[in-house]
């Protein structure tokens, strides 16, 4: 967990090195308790993401682009996201809209001056150096990969020469999905297993092989499936022939982390609704954690039932009907309307993970208290559009997952559950989809099954390559909601176009009826969704053309 570091970083703090007209580099550098000062402030930058906040600045905002979360303002700011999902030309380069080229750059320039350094100031052994190059690179790896992610071709600096030219190109997707690839390769092989207490927070081996996993997935999805489909650039889009190899590669990776697992260092939580609340869990590769007073975040504050605050509570987002029906009964079979026994108690005998994730019309909450989301009541149904600020569901349900049971004062004292940025059933269900790619159906069926058993579900049925794709990507809908995945899945699988194109997703309206319930579909969306081709490249700001007259603006832009 990034603990004692987020204590410093969270509050605004940043390491201020004296400037070089009253002290050399030198002097600076060749001091190591500077060292982990300057590269502690550089972890801050995974403060940006936390709670799934980039880049529209509110938490679950990329999820509430996807079929799993309804934002519920109809008005620019707390709506703003209803906007974009609703409106595909609000994303140009003229914008600031999914945005994070010059902060990115900026954290890479701060980076390599580190790096750079560390090799020619400091005065720590060669081992040291290595370390300390390691998390840097691992840090940069991660900026890259969110640069990559959204704009495809990007400009790669590994040090500091490159600085002295205005004049940088861009390089291709592939070579930067390998640039990205080599720095957690790198961190990988030189971060040590475990820190001691007093460093927790800081990246390790088993964080660099999971982050390493998660590129390679990207690159060897986009090689299958973008096919230079949606886009004429000549420098994006990764060649078709090399997916295999890059599955191989996640393969790898992710079975780095297993073995790690194996060997005791990490393991799959036994009760789900417990992953994001234990500070000491096992599942947890690399988490943001948080100590009250001092630091803390407001997520409580955002998606609790209105009853838990008053006034107060916001409600930015809520989960959509159409989320709600992905989860499975408790013995494995799908969930289905049409099925009379299900439609008249839907939420009884659902899986475990329902209801860590989901609260919904008579659900048992803070004190035993009954959720009521039926129109009229306090926390009830209101159709989307019909006040701009309702801060009340608009489909019938409310979030459960990451909430904090026990915090019955975070309108004044905040939230401290920990941002968990990757943990272990994520490095199971890449490795499940990259063997599913690699027709090793028997190891795939294996690391899906652990997720699955986790949550108390029985073994998949699914045994053919198509099959197994179905159940990878029904497991990251179900097992990683709101944990900021869904929109890059899309994305990668190149299926935004069709799942969030021209859609509107649903809740479920609820009614008292004869001592039981009526569960009415409803729209949760007023308008259809948008997801062109081109936003699977975003466009480079115009700014950043202008100060680089050898950057190109992406084409189609």
């Amino acid at each position: 967990m990034l603990a004692a570091g987020v204590v410093m970083m969270t509050q605004g703090c940043e390491v201020d090195v004296m400037p070089t007209s009253r002290y050399s580099e030198e002097s600076i550098w060749s001091n190591p308790a500077n060292i982990p000062l300057y590269l502690a402030e550089n972890y801050g930058e995974f403060n940006r993401f936390k709670f799934g906040q980039f880049p529209i600045g509110y938490d679950n905002a990329t999820d509430a682009l996807t079929d799993i979360m309804k934002y519920t303002s109809a008005v620019s700011g707390n709506g703003t996201v209803n906007i974009l999902a609703s409106d595909a030309s609000r994303v140009n380069a003229a914008g600031p809209q999914l945005n994070y080229w010059g902060n990115g750059y900026e954290r890479i320039r701060r980076l390599n001056e580190f790096i750079d350094a560390i090799y020619k100031y400091s005065k720590v052994d060669d081992a040291a150096k290595k370390q300390y190059e390691a998390e840097a690179r691992f840090i940069r790896g991660y900026v890259y990969f969110w640069l990559v992610k959204l704009h495809g071709s990007v400009i790669l600096f590994d040090n500091m020469g490159q600085y002295t030219s205005k004049e940088n190109k861009r390089s291709s997707e592939e070579d930067c999905w390998k640039f990205i690839a080599a720095d957690f390769q790198y961190a990988a092989e030189n971060l040590p297993v475990q820190w001691g207490t007093a460093q927790t927070g800081r990246a390790t081996k088993g964080a660099a092989y999971g982050m390493l996993a998660r590129t390679w997935l990207y690159a060897a999805s986009i090689a299958e499936y973008d096919k230079k489909q949606f886009n004429g650039d000549e420098l994006t889009g990764v060649n078709a022939a090399n997916a295999q190899t890059y599955y191989q590669n996640a393969a790898n990776a992710a079975q780095s982390v297993i073995d790690l697992a194996n060997a005791g260092y990490y393991a799959l939580e036994n009760n789900f609704a417990n992953v994001f609340t234990n500070k000491a869990t096992k599942e947890s590769l690399f988490s943001l954690n948080f100590v009250a007073p001092q630091v803390t975040h407001t997520y409580d504050l955002g998606f609790v039932p209105p009853l838990d605050a008053s006034s107060q509570a916001l409600v930015y987002g809520v989960p959509t009907a159409n989320l709600v029906d992905e989860f499975e009964m408790n013995d494995g079979t799908k969930f289905l309307w049409s099925n009379t026994t299900h439609a008249a108690n839907p939420y009884a005998g659902r899986e475990a993970r329902f209801y860590a994730t989901i609260l919904f019309n008579t659900a048992k909450w803070k004190n035993d208290r009954i959720i009521n989301t039926t129109p009229g009541s306090a926390e009830g149904y209101v159709e989307y559009g019909t006040t701009p600020e309702p801060r009340k569901t608009v489909t019938g349900y409310y979030v459960r997952k990451m909430l904090d049971s026990a915090n019955a004062n975070f309108v004044i004292n905040g939230s401290t559950q920990q941002w968990i940025e990757m943990r272990y059933a994520e490095v199971l269900l890449i490795h499940a989809e990259a063997l599913t790619k690699l027709n090793n159906i028997s190891g795939a069926q294996q690391s899906l099954n652990q997720v699955r058993n986790r949550a108390k579900l029985p073994n998949t049925h699914a045994s053919t390559v198509e099959q197994l794709m179905e159940a990878v990507e029904h497991e990251r809908k179900v097992e990683l909601a709101f944990e900021g995945h869904r929109y890059w899945d899309l994305r990668r699988w190149r299926k935004a176009h069709t799942v969030l194109n021209n859609v509107r997703f649903k809740g479920h309206k609820i009614t008292p009826a004869g001592g039981g319930y009526t569960y009415e579909v409803v729209n949760a969306d007023n308008t259809n969704r948008q997801f062109t081709g081109a936003l699977y490249y975003i466009p480079i700001p115009t700014a950043e053309l202008l100060n680089n007259t050898a950057l190109t603006q992406i084409k189609g832009w």
